[in-house]
C-alpha cells in the first residue's frame, strides 16, 4: 500500500480575492527596478518643462488677448436648445469616469481571483493597465482641484461681468474654480493615457477630449485658457504615471533613449475566452 499524500487545499476565494488585491497594491509601491529609468526621468522632465512653458504662455495670451471676446459669442448660460451640449459634457467628468475604471478594476480582481494560472496573469496584466488609466486620472484630478482652489477663478460671468480677470484665490467655491478645467483636465488625462497604451486609439481619443473641452466653452462653463490650462495638466499628470509605472517594469518599456513604450497587452481573443470561462455555470 503506498503512503498517503498530504496536498495542501487551495486557498478558499476570500482568501484569493485578497492575494490579488495585495499583488496589486504591492507592484505600485515596489522599488523602482528599470535600468533606463535615468534615462526616462531625463526625458520625461524635459518634455513636462516644455508643454508647461509653452502652454503657460498660451494661457496667458488666450487671457489677455481672447478670453472675454469668446464668453461674449457664447449662447446665454442655460439656453434650452443646449441639452445635448449638457449631456455630452458628462463624458468628461471626472467622477463618471473614475467610477468606471474603478469599476473595471474591481470585476477584474474578482474575475482573476477565480482563476489560475495563464488565465489569472492575462487577467492581472489588463489590472495592471487599468491602474495606469485610474491614476492617470486621479493624479491629474488631484493635482487641478488644489489649483483651483489657490487660483480661484471666477467662470465666465461670475459677478455680472464678461471679466476674465476675477481671481479670489482660497476662495473654494464651484464660482470660483475656474481654472484649470476639471473636464479638460479628465479628458486628456484619458486621452494622454489610452494612447500611451494602444497607440491606434490616439486619433480617437483626443478627438473626444477636443470635444469635451468645446462642450466646456459653449456651455459658459471656462474660459478658453481655462480648457487649455486643464488640458495641460491632465496631460503632465498622465506623463507622470506612465513614467512611475516604466520605472517599475508596469505595462510599459523603457528604450535606451529614454523613450518609454507600451509592452504587448492582453489579446483580445484570449481575454474573451477567460471571460467565457469565469462566466460559465
Amino acid at each position: 500500500m503506498s503512503a498517503p499524500t498530504n496536498i495542501a487545499p487551495r486557498p478558499g476565494y476570500p482568501a484569493q480575492l485578497l492575494a490579488v488585491s495585495g499583488r496589486a497594491l504591492a507592484q505600485l509601491v515596489r522599488t523602482p527596478s528599470h535600468s533606463r529609468r535615468a534615462e526616462a526621468a531625463r526625458k520625461l522632465a524635459r518634455h513636462s518643462l516644455w508643454l508647461s512653458s509653452a502652454g503657460a504662455a498660451l494661457v496667458i495670451v488666450l487671457m489677455v488677448l481672447f478670453d472675454q471676446t469668446e464668453i461674449q459669442l457664447m449662447p446665454a448660460r442655460g439656453t434650452p436648445s443646449l441639452w445635448p451640449i449638457r449631456i455630452l459634457t458628462d463624458f468628461g467628468k471626472d467622477e463618471y469616469v473614475l467610477s468606471v475604471l474603478g469599476l473595471g478594476l474591481v470585476v477584474v480582481a474578482l474575475v482573476a481571483a477565480g482563476r489560475h494560472g495563464t488565465d489569472r496573469a492575462l487577467l492581472l496584466g489588463l489590472g495592471t493597465r487599468l491602474q495606469f488609466l485610474f491614476l492617470s486620472v486621479a493624479l491629474s484630478v488631484f493635482v487641478a482641484e488644489i489649483l483651483k482652489y489657490l487660483i480661484g477663478r471666477g467662470r465666465p460671468f461670475v459677478g455680472g461681468k464678461a471679466n476674465p480677470f476675477n481671481f479670489v484665490p482660497f476662495e473654494g467655491t464651484g464660482a470660483y474654480a475656474s481654472l484649470p478645467s476639471g473636464h479638460a483636465v479628465t479628458a486628456f488625462a484619458l486621452a494622454f493615457a489610452v494612447s500611451a497604451l494602444w497607440p491606434r486609439l490616439r486619433v480617437f481619443m483626443f478627438t473626444y477630449a477636443i470635444v469635451i473641452l468645446l462642450t466646456r466653452l459653449v456651455l459658459l462653463a471656462h474660459h478658453p485658457s481655462d480648457v487649455v490650462a486643464g488640458a495641460l495638466v491632465g496631460m503632465v499628470g498622465a506623463m507622470a504615471v506612465r513614467y512611475w509605472f516604466a520605472a517599475r517594469r508596469l505595462a510599459f518599456a523603457i528604450r535606451a533613449d529614454g523613450t518609454i513604450v507600451p509592452l504587448p497587452g492582453p489579446v483580445p481573443g484570449r481575454f474573451k475566452r477567460v471571460a467565457r470561462g469565469a462566466s460559465a455555470p
